[in-house]
């Protein structure tokens, strides 16, 4: 009995304290989490009726589809349409990008509770207990396991009207999706000895599963895309990414239920090459070492040490800006056709982009995304200077000849700037995806910078106010987001749309260039940056 039991035993010590590791877990990503599988859920269970207002009619969707088929590039950007029913264009609709929000959400939460314990040192504290050796992994998978099955729940329960077994089959491909990511996540984790580096090799990832997916359905025959219960549309290498898993899991299209076995295989294999992995390293070390530097230090001074910690992302963001600018601009002659004869998209397309010309509108509809997106950007950059603080890296660079303000502006300077030349490289993405000047779509791309920095001074203010109110900027920048993307196509109040910054600039190019609001706006940046650097001045330091 010794002898059988002992196995078992073992590795029942391994994961001892999972449980309150997992409520530790669930605790601290109380917000966070939560607002991220919101807004998931809340883009996917807005578009059934906005796509009803849309296209209300058989012949209107089976138009649109046809449309769509014979565009490769809406192929590619969006992904395949496999049926005319509303649920099978909720899922063309929004599919790819919702699971890649999934995937993202999962590997944040997987790095947070891993290689950010361990680089903080905290998991060193709490390994010093009575905590198995994968208890830390075991929560970290369980923790974004919780956020997955949310976001399922949710999807399943409000498309549910649409078929209940097309619902069903959406929810478990975005949980699935979410899961392969959290894994694989997990796996990176234990590679490097950096979260940063962690997020970023993930992200890339994603990143290529997404070209895979991308690939494959503009190499696939669209005419073909209908044919349900078929091979039809796919291309092999959308097999090769799970976010083609879930396009050719059909869902509310003859669903193949059988792809599910995909996402659970993949996600079982990585999680077993990840616990292997973390058993056979020591806390706070990796299988890839991490580079020594050089013998005589080359960072002089602090804004050299900020510009040396982001630059990684501003590469990265700079980089996705100007490839995004080029795949719009390319569609945007074909977005304006697939959208002119009809009324109600149409509306939606000049709410978003004014009511000059409907190439115009739709360019200044997708700069003006982009420019949501880049508050992202500048709230990410923002922050870096509590995870700085936070960690306890901020105080050695503070008891050198460095004043905070000198070292925050080090780190601001990026951010702000850093998101100019991210929609200076839209602009030119644009230029080169269009082929034409590139003064007008330039500076619609720039007119988008004070709403940006606007949401990059309420984070500067949270953050300089007191460090547990930093991430609180994340909701802000959900929000804004929120209100520019759903709030158009659901025809929200005047009141509700001006309650984002970016509900007030003029609609670039075709429309009238008003300098007032860009000027308050920008005013309005400023002043809020400067309390937030007054604050930070006067607080003490996180411990």
């Amino acid at each position: 009995m010794t002898t059988l039991a002992g196995p078992a035993s073992g590795r029942s010590r391994q994961l001892a304290g999972t449980g309150i590791l997992l409520r530790l877990a669930l605790r601290r990503d109380r917000v966070t989490t939560p607002v991220w599988v919101a807004v998931n859920a809340l883009m996917v269970l807005s578009m059934p009726g906005t796509l009803r207002g849309l296209y209300g009619t058989t012949a209107e969707r089976v138009g649109l589809v046809h449309q769509v088929e014979g565009n490769a590039s809406f192929r590619a950007l969006i992904g395949p349409v496999f049926g005319t029913s509303v649920g099978a264009l909720t899922v063309w609709r929004v599919g790819v990008y919702a699971a890649a929000l999934a995937a993202a959400t999962s590997l944040l939460v997987v790095v947070r509770h891993t290689r950010d314990e361990e680089e903080s040192g905290r998991q060193e504290l709490v390994a010093s207990g009575a905590v198995g050796r994968r208890a830390s992994l075991t929560a970290a998978l369980l923790a974004a396991a919780v956020a997955d099955a949310a976001l399922a729940l949710l999807v399943t329960a409000g498309l549910a009207g649409l078929g209940a077994g097309g619902a069903l089959a959406f929810g478990l491909g975005l949980a699935g999706v979410g899961m392969v990511f959290a894994t694989t996540a997990a796996i990176v984790a234990q590679l490097t000895e950096s979260a940063r580096l962690a997020r970023g090799l993930t992200a890339a990832v994603l990143a290529a599963a997404f070209v895979l997916r991308a690939a494959g359905d503009s190499a696939a025959d669209g005419g073909a895309s209908l044919a349900p219960g078929t091979g039809a549309g796919s291309s092999p290498l959308t097999w090769l990414s799970p976010l083609g898993w879930l396009e050719n899991l059909r869902p509310f299209a003859d669903e193949r239920w059988w792809v599910l076995a995909l996402f659970a295989a993949a996600a079982a294999a990585q999680a077993v090459v990840a616990y292997a992995l973390a058993g056979r390293r020591d806390t706070g070390m990796g299988f890839l070492p991490t580079r020594p530097g050089p013998a005589a230090g080359r960072l002089g001074t602090a804004g050299a040490l900020a510009r040396r910690l982001q630059r990684g992302g501003v590469l990265g963001w700079s980089i996705g800006f100007f490839l995004a600018g080029v795949v719009y601009g390319g569609l945007t002659d074909g977005a304006a056709d697939l959208v002119r004869d009809n009324d109600s998209a149409r509306r939606i397309v000049e709410r978003m982009g004014g009511r000059s010309g409907l190439t115009d509108a739709f360019l200044a509809s997708t700069t003006g995304m982009l420019g949501l997106i880049a508050a992202l950007y500048v709230v990410a950059s923002v922050l870096r200077l509590h995870g700085e603080e936070t960690s306890g890296r901020a105080e050695p660079v503070l008891a050198c000849a460095v004043g905070r303000l000198r070292w925050a502006a080090s780190h601001l300077t990026i951010a702000f700037g850093g998101s100019a030349l991210i929609m200076t490289l839209a602009g030119l993405g644009f230029a080169v995806g269009r082929g034409e000047e590139v003064l007008p779509v330039l500076g619609a791309c720039l007119v988008q910078l004070p709403a940006v920095w606007v949401v990059g001074a309420v984070a500067v203010l949270l953050y300089g106010l007191t460090p547990r109110l930093a991430p609180a900027a994340w909701g802000v920048a959900v929000a804004v987001l929120l209100i520019g993307w759903v709030g158009p196509a659901l025809d929200a109040p005047r009141l509700v749309l001006d309650l984002s910054p970016f509900g007030h600039l003029p609609k670039l190019p075709g429309g009238a260039m008003r300098w007032t609001p860009v000027l308050t706006l920008t005013g309005l940046a400023a002043a809020l940056t400067a309390a937030g650097l007054a604050a930070l001045r006067r607080r003490d330091l996180a411990g």
